[in-house]
């Protein structure tokens, strides 16, 4: 295993590589730089999501559309454009939909779906950012052997790390408090100003982050940097091959969380079997219904999807 695989051991002590980018440059470039990953790739070839896994999310976000009585949905970080076409055979024309992404648009996908690189300054709909903040670069940072939080450079080709400056970002010790040398952090600061941007444009609008996390409780010890290529988990190294991301500090984020599992069981998406009396009435409708269940619990799983947390600018989820 790389040592990259863990980031223990990653940086060289002593030596200094500050002519190495920092990781949150390093990252930027390597993800959407003018050939970044998500420039030239479709996440459906490197990775599954909530989105690939089954069509019950896009009922989901219908469903939660339709109880906010709001008229469009946005898809940021839309990719193939797999949730707005699962959405537009759900519902129809009832809902205006769009995709923002720096890729260009999908081919095939309808023509009644709008298409952007940039977000809209005012929003007044559903905006759904699903593993939208993990991408979202941003510094790396490692406790010293004097107790130092030090801001790490990595070399591009081959993911070597040195230690630079002290970092002084003061959502460092609010949010992930490093206690021992070689501790590191992924520093969520440019999450929370995006995830911010994102929800000042709302106009009486819902914004909807979903993502794998971590609060305070939960932080891994050694920061959660990995790499995605075509399915496989590899080296951690931002060289424009591989996809780049770390877990979301959710509990930064201002607004309300629940994980997925919650929030799709508020509309009825659960996970449960069908009667097996259905089976003898009517074998057709008892398959539909138990391939529907299948798909229902590999969203809600734990140790899974159904871990994945829902971070909302208003609540959807009440007592």
């Amino acid at each position: 295993m790389s040592f990259l695989a863990t980031g223990v051991g990653a940086t060289v002590p002593g030596v200094d590589r500050t002519e190495w980018p920092t990781w949150r440059e390093a990252w930027q470039a390597a993800l959407y730089g003018p050939s970044g990953f998500y420039r030239r790739e479709s996440p459906r070839d490197h990775f599954r999501t909530s989105v690939h896994a089954s069509p019950l999310l896009a009922e989901a976000v219908c469903r939660l559309a339709r109880r906010r009585g709001l008229a469009s949905v946005l898809d940021l970080g839309a990719g193939g454009g797999e949730l707005l076409t699962q959405l537009s055979g759900i519902c129809g024309a009832e809902l205006s939909l769009g995709g923002v992404d720096l890729a260009p648009r999908p081919s095939g996908i309808a023509a009644s779906i709008a298409w952007s690189r940039v977000l809209p300054e005012r929003i007044d709909g559903l905006v759904v950012a699903n593993e939208w903040l993990d991408n979202v670069p941003c510094d790396v940072v490692e406790l010293d052997r004097t107790g130092v939080p030090r801001v790490v450079h990595v070399e591009t080709v081959t993911g070597a790390e040195g230690l630079g400056a002290r970092c002084t970002d003061p959502w460092l010790p609010r949010w992930w408090p490093l206690a021992h040398p070689g501790d590191r952090a992924e520093v969520g600061s440019a999450r929370d100003k995006a995830w911010n941007d994102l929800v000042r444009r709302l106009d009486g609008g819902l914004a909807v982050a979903i993502d794998y996390g971590h609060t305070r409780g939960t932080r891994p010890r050694f920061g959660s940097l990995a790499s995605y290529r075509r399915g496989r988990l590899v080296d951690t190294v931002p060289d424009g091959s591989r996809d780049v991301t770390a877990h979301v500090a959710v509990d930064s984020l201002q607004g309300h969380r629940v994980r997925q599992r919650d929030a799709l069981h508020v509309f009825g998406i659960d996970g449960n079997r069908p009667a097996v009396e259905l089976a003898r009435t009517d074998p057709t409708a008892y398959l539909a219904a138990l391939g529907r269940a299948s798909q229902a619990a590999e969203l809600i799983a734990g140790g899974g999807l159904g871990d994945f947390w829902w971070v909302s600018s208003a609540p959807i989820v009440t007592a």
